[in-house]
């Protein structure tokens, strides 16, 4: 039987980059709203009390917010996908739902985004 997942959930993170392929999108950064899933098994954790024994989601969202900031991309695509790198290859996490959205991309809409998710097999 294959290890049950649980999930962290992160919510509506507020970073800026450069993002987007219009000449008026490469001026200035951008405000992007990111909100992840990560899949993780938090029995030991959730047994031990232990901090040691759960998944660090404070050193993934730095490591995340240090890309993103310092980033530039064309697609929301790819940055999601970048993202999803990060937390998969980078924090060995099973697996991840990485949902980015442009606030304002669209007249008329709030936001625009994506939502992928991966696994480590998405890497190899």
């Amino acid at each position: 039987m294959p290890t049950p997942l649980d999930i962290i959930e992160i919510d509506h993170l507020r970073l800026r980059c450069v993002i987007g392929f219009s000449v008026h999108e490469l001026k200035d950064k951008q405000d992007v709203i990111i909100s992840l899933r990560i899949g993780t098994d938090m029995h030991r954790a959730g047994e031990t009390d232990n901090p040691d024994d759960a998944f660090n989601y404070r050193t993934v969202t730095k490591a995340i917010i240090a890309h993103v900031e310092g980033s530039h991309y064309a697609l929301v695509e790819r940055l999601a996908a970048a993202i999803a790198r990060i937390v998969v290859v980078d924090h060995a996490a099973p697996w991840v739902q990485v949902r980015v959205h442009k606030p304002g991309a669209l007249r008329f809409a709030d936001s625009v985004g994506v939502v992928i998710e991966r696994t480590a097999d998405d890497f190899r």
